[in-house]
């Protein structure tokens, strides 16, 4: 997948690559019997449609003229039934293959929606999330489109080629050479022509993913935006890239428009000559109603060459859309279990960090060779400037990242050899953004712990001093709240946020920034509630609130990717280095 910013285009002008197609059709591999029925109705309905022109011609070369009502109404009754049968086999063909796409739709989003699920956090990092948004959306539902109904109606269109050829040569060759004979000129025109419309398709789905990847991270940001006053400007963002994807979308319109223009009038300059050569050359073995018949076959045998045209350009708009989900696809999982991975099963939560060293980016150190051990049930506070590393340090304890260099050991285990699964459930992750999903407030715990029984739901709530703002609430624990918790405050958000990581019961907890928006009359009482809790567990805080680190067992001052002190408040106070410059000079201390 392209690394680019919303306004950036992507390139998907790809040229037909059988290797994304043959990957591409695994899909509907075990569809394949439901496709043949499909195919074998659509071959019946084809051949039934075709036989329409010749019954026009016996009606109007023998019923007619010989005044037979009997053959005439047998004739009509025929054409009746055979209009009648094509249409049901047409729509039952159209059902099965609707069922089948929307099939193959969710067996490739599930696919790749996994995947997405497994990658690591500087996928995202890196790449407008309306971009990711409109792979799994438009991109899979564009592909399932081709692999179900595409390829059928591409088997569709030359069986009809088929078909109308037979007829037309049974009736009469010399006019079927006639209308064949315009096949170059169709193909000069289509080759000229059909790249075109395909390179404006191309261009307005990118100006289309373009302005998805916009309006996503908009909305998303939707609170920064009236904080600073951006509504003006963003409009005038969006009614810019409106504009562009509308330019983009008319030339596919107008490209369009002069295709089928050219299309039409050659089929009628076809037909006139047709007419034309009959009449003049061939008038005496000509009758009407093969003349009229094969009028009609002449309008029906361009229309498929035409489809075939347009779904070889679909074919290559598609490849392009392929290429992008199998990338994605192949993103590499770099959070995954070793082969020989173990369970980590009643753990200790004794963490150890032997000369780790970090990268996000190939050459830049985040952390730089460091070393500590922790016991079972310490609490470490993690403290420095802006960017030291602080949140590096428990994003690889929670192995949202793999150590570049050196090791880091869980009870003695490198935690490379430790299953990813059990890693977390023995983990109590509270992040500095407090994420609530839309759903009830009990939903939104039971997050923490699937199975989590209601005591232990109204235990962890007490806990963290949130129970009082829940009977606040209209149904108490079944309210149901709005996307990214819209509708509580952000330190409701945080303290639903922490009951969820304390009902997991982890011997590991993690709390970064956890108390930042929460009062300082609710954060006393919250100490009191988790004390308990957090006793004989392994505790790593992040926090700028002195209260929230003074009681810690030890402090980890780190600045440049290194611990450049450790101890504890009163030995680090006493030591007037970092930690002291820190609580005095920027005023630390809040409570």
């Amino acid at each position: 997948m392209a690394r680019n910013k919303y306004d950036v285009d992507e390139n998907l002008d790809q040229k037909v690559d059988f290797a994304y197609m043959k990957r591409a059709l695994k899909y509907t591999a075990k569809y394949k019997k439901t496709i043949l029925i499909a195919l074998f109705l659509s071959f019946i309905a084809a051949f039934a449609a075709q036989t329409g022109p010749t019954i026009t011609q016996q009606i109007i070369d023998r019923a007619i003229p010989s005044e037979d009502m009997k053959l005439l109404f047998t004739l009509a009754g025929m054409m009746l039934g055979i209009y009648v049968i094509s249409a049901i086999f047409n729509a039952i063909r159209g059902l099965i293959l609707a069922k089948v796409g929307q099939s193959i739709v969710n067996d490739i989003r599930h696919d790749l929606f996994e995947h997405l699920q497994k990658l690591p956090f500087s996928y995202y990092d890196s790449r407008p999330h309306g971009k990711i948004l409109v792979r799994v959306v438009y991109y899979v539902n564009n592909v399932a489109e081709m692999l179900s109904g595409g390829l059928i109606n591409a088997a569709i269109q030359l069986l009809n080629i088929i078909f109308i050829l037979f007829y037309m040569l049974r009736m009469d060759v010399r006019i079927t050479l006639i209308i064949i004979s315009g096949l170059p000129v169709v193909l000069i025109f289509m080759i000229i022509l059909k790249p075109m419309q395909r390179r404006a398709r191309l261009a307005h789905n990118n100006k289309n993913s373009n302005m998805t990847a916009f309006l996503c991270e908009n909305i998303e940001g939707v609170r920064v935006t009236s904080a600073f006053n951006r509504q003006e400007f963003n409009c005038g963002i969006e009614k810019e890239m409106a504009e562009t994807t509308k330019k983009a979308w008319m030339k596919t319109i107008y490209v369009g428009f002069w295709i089928q223009f050219f299309s039409d009038n050659i089929a009628i300059m076809i037909n006139v000559i047709m007419y034309a050569i009959a009449l003049l050359v061939l008038k005496p073995s000509a009758e009407a109603g093969v003349l009229i018949a094969m009028g009609m076959y002449c309008w029906r045998f361009w229309m498929p060459i035409n489809m075939l045209a347009n779904l070889y350009n679909n074919l290559q708009v598609t490849l392009g859309y392929l290429e992008r989900i199998f990338q994605t696809m192949d993103e590499p999982v770099e959070i995954e279990d070793a082969p020989d991975a173990i369970e980590l099963k009643n753990a200790q939560g004794i963490v150890e960090f032997k000369n780790v060293s970090f990268e996000y980016d190939k050459g830049i150190r985040v952390l730089n060779n460091v070393s500590f051990k922790v016991k079972k049930g310490e609490r470490i506070a993690l403290v420095g400037p802006t960017g030291a590393g602080k949140s590096t340090v428990v994003n690889l304890i929670s192995r949202f990242y793999n150590v570049t260099e050196g090791k880091l050991l869980i009870d003695g285990v490198d935690i490379n050899k430790i299953t990813v699964k059990s890693l977390r459930e023995n983990m109590g992750i509270m992040l500095q953004d407090s994420f609530i999903f839309s759903g009830t407030v009990k939903e939104n715990i039971l997050y923490g712990k699937l199975n989590a029984t209601d005591e232990e739901i109204y235990k962890a709530m007490a806990a963290v001093q949130a129970d009082e703002f829940i009977q606040k609430l209209p149904d108490g624990y079944d309210t149901e709240i709005n996307e990214r918790g819209g509708s509580l405050s952000q330190g409701e958000r945080q303290l639903l946020s922490f009951a969820r990581t304390l009902v997991a019961d982890p011997a590991i907890l993690i709390l970064d920034e956890a108390t930042s928006s929460i009062d300082t009359k609710t954060e006393n009482l919250l100490q009191q509630g988790i004390e308990t809790l957090l006793k004989g567990r392994t505790s790593f805080i992040i926090a700028h609130r002195l209260s929230t680190i003074k009681t810690c067992d030890k402090i980890m001052f780190i600045d440049g990717g290194e611990i450049v002190e450790a101890g504890t408040h009163d030995e680090l106070m006493e030591l007037k280095g970092r930690y002291y410059e820190l609580n005095t000079t920027l005023n630390m201390q809040y409570d």
